[in-house]
């Protein structure tokens, strides 16, 4: 990518985020590469463009005045690629993504919708699995990309999508559904049910980290059984925020006092060998 171009949606994302280092997750730089390229712009402007301050950046006058024209020029090149896409081929292909249930679920349907805007002609292969198995479909050539938890296999080129928090959920009813962070002490006084598929998880790790001994009454990787179960007051168990959304059982969910989350990425062979459409692919998912 140009290196202008690249310096300009440093610019936009950080206006968006009003933050360098949301702007730097957004775009799998760190955040001094991306306070580097802004800098460079204003340099190269000689102007102002941001207000650097503790609650985050802002735009100058100056920068306010300027951003349309920086987002014209990103909205031109983005159309240049597409016209340059449809004459290498991508008028037709098949991109194959594996991912866990939370990813397919919410953030998919946005980034395919996005991507069939601008390439209506290319189809999808969608394989659902865990962590554990979408590296390996990666690994093995099964699937192009996959939606997974990082760190991923050294093999594999990942970008960071997004910090997940990992959070109890309980009865509406339970005596500490109101409490303001859930003791991880009190995973253990009562029956768990344990969101696993055969190897090791997130939960299991808390578990191991604090030394604790839960009560496992039930195992399994489906989320809407688990969530029905702890409606209907079988247990308690832990699940990302990611798969809480927009669900229809009467819980509760808290954060534990202790910290729990899972950082989620999209891991690929090589960014070098994949094909055009997943390059590009890439792209929307980055800027979801």
């Amino acid at each position: 990518m140009d290196m202008n171009i690249q310096k300009y949606l440093a610019f936009l994302k950080t206006v968006e985020y009003g933050s360098f280092t949301k702007a730097a997750e957004s775009l799998n730089y760190s955040q001094s590469g991306i306070s580097r390229m802004i800098h460079d712009l204003e340099k190269e402007w000689k102007v102002s463009l941001l207000e650097r301050g503790r609650a985050g950046v802002k735009l100058t006058s100056d920068g306010l005045q300027l951003l349309p024209f920086v987002k014209n020029v990103c909205a031109g090149y983005h159309q240049l690629q597409i016209q340059v896409d449809d004459l290498n081929g991508m008028q037709s292909g098949l991109i194959r993504i594996g991912a866990f249930p939370g990813a397919a679920a919410h953030w998919l349907p946005n980034i395919v919708r996005e991507f069939q805007k601008d390439y209506p002609n290319i189809d999808y292969e969608l394989l659902p699995g865990d962590h554990a198995e979408i590296e390996q479909w990666i690994l093995d050539g099964r699937v192009d990309c996959g939606f997974l938890c990082l760190p991923a296999h050294p093999d594999l080129e990942t970008v960071f999508l997004e910090q997940d928090r990992l959070l109890v959920v309980l009865p509406e009813g339970h005596m500490l559904a109101d409490c303001d962070r859930f003791p991880v002490t009190e995973l253990c006084s009562e029956p768990f049910l344990l969101p696993e598929k055969g190897g090791r998880s997130e939960i299991s790790e808390i578990f191991e980290r604090w030394d604790l001994s839960p009560k496992i009454h039930f195992t399994t990787w489906d989320e809407s059984a688990i969530l029905a179960m702890v409606e209907s007051g079988l247990g308690i168990s832990i699940l990302p925020e990611l798969s809480l959304r927009r669900i229809p059982y009467h819980i509760a969910a808290k954060e534990l006092d202790v910290p729990a989350y899972r950082n989620i990425g999209l891991a690929l062979r090589s960014r070098k060998t994949a094909s055009l459409s997943v390059k590009r692919f890439l792209e929307y998912v980055r800027f979801r």
